[in-house]
């Protein structure tokens, strides 16, 4: 049997708005309202206004919740300030990445876990698997909350004509409740557009008003609604990770050139958290002979890599494409892919993507492809 997707707070508004929907993750969201690239302009110059309703938020309480947080999860929890936020991923006992994730601390023994949507029920099963033994309570909260991010140059002075929150005081990856259209919110600067840009976490009932607000407040400045499509190449070329194609299970964050968010340092449970010694051996694999890293490639030609197809040097196949799409900022096809480390230098030309039997030559940059100036 298939069960229809669930609908946001906001799928009426986005019917009303032309929206092409999509199933994702069995949510039914708005790929996209019109032009793909002119959404994705529109954040990186003006704004754009995003329902992320379909993310996991699960929320932990209770006197030891930091405990079983650092236990859980890689990242150093007992270290996030009331307010703040930071960015972790919760793996298997043999260092595999179950997710990537956002720790919100709302308060002394409060915490926020924002986990993706494809993931939320197995991130809610095992840190409530984990949470044995722990005086602390893990609670779903995907029903109780709506998301609405607004993103881009002009996100700051949009946001800030319809809240009483101190926008100016707060920092990047961190978040404060507050206002917003009159109804309160958790106001959060986060995002995955590679722009400045907040998160509006809020009651269900209450989206349709904000979403409303949000677009008056930018009507002036150029805001549009904007669907995943554009938050896919977004977030491509700020060189950001997407769960289940540059990480999975099969990854450890080292793997993932993302070794830096696991703190084997901390101090909680005596240093014990779920997948240590597993990760202590790809720590020392990744120092020693990196198999392969994660890289960006820009085309020479105009065809577009996509997920799974093979990256080639000399006939022989060095690497795969994780992620590829046309940047409508560099005005090129580019994609994120795993490659011999001998072939991941910057610069390295001679490698190409296997494109339907015929080899299209690219070249090997740093990541990531965009970065947005302060």
């Amino acid at each position: 049997m298939t069960t229809a997707p669930r609908l946001t707070a906001l799928d009426a508004l986005h019917r009303s708005l032309g929206a092409t929907m999509t199933d994702f993750a069995g949510w039914d969201m708005p790929l996209r309202y019109g032009s793909e690239r002119d959404e994705h302009n529109a954040v990186r110059t003006r704004a754009g206004l995003f329902d992320l309703s379909h993310m996991g938020e699960i929320t932990v309480t209770g006197p030891q919740a930091v405990e079983l947080l650092d236990f859980a999860l890689v990242g150093n929890i007992s270290t996030v300030g009331t307010g703040r936020a930071r960015y972790t991923m919760i793996c298997r006992e043999d260092g595999g990445i179950l997710d990537d994730l956002i720790v919100y601390r709302l308060g002394e023994t409060e915490y926020m876990v924002v986990a993706n949507a494809s993931n939320a029920q197995v991130v809610l099963d095992a840190l409530t698997e984990r949470a044995a033994g722990f005086d602390a309570e893990v609670r779903d909260d995907r029903d109780a909350y709506a998301l609405i991010a607004v993103q881009g140059p002009e996100s700051p002075g949009i946001l800030k004509s319809v809240t009483d929150a101190d926008l100016d005081g707060l920092k990047y990856y961190a978040g404060l409740p507050g206002t917003v259209a009159g109804v309160p919110a958790l106001i959060a600067r986060t995002g995955y557009t590679g722009e400045d840009g907040f998160e509006l976490f809020l009651k269900p009932e209450h989206a349709e008003g904000v979403w409303k607000a949000l677009t008056e407040a930018g009507e002036g400045v150029g805001l549009i609604p904007c669907g995943l499509s554009c938050r896919d190449t977004l977030r491509l070329e700020a060189g950001m990770p997407l769960y289940g194609h540059e990480l999975t299970t099969s990854l450890t964050p080292f793997d993932a050139g993302l070794g830096r968010v696991v703190k084997f340092e901390k101090t909680t449970n005596e240093g014990r958290f779920v997948g240590r010694e597993a990760l202590e051996k790809a720590a020392e694999r990744a120092e020693t002979a990196p198999p392969r890293r994660l890289v960006g490639l820009v085309a020479e030609g105009r065809r577009v890599p996509r997920a799974g197809f093979s990256v080639v040097k000399d006939g022989e196949v060095v690497g795969e494409v994780t992620s590829g799409a046309p940047s409508p900022t560099l005005g090129k096809p580019i994609a994120m892919a795993y490659v011999d480390a001998a072939h991941a230098e910057p610069g390295t030309r001679g490698v190409g993507v296997d494109i339907r039997g015929t080899h299209e030559p690219y070249e090997v940059v740093a990541l990531p492809f965009y970065k947005r100036q302060k």
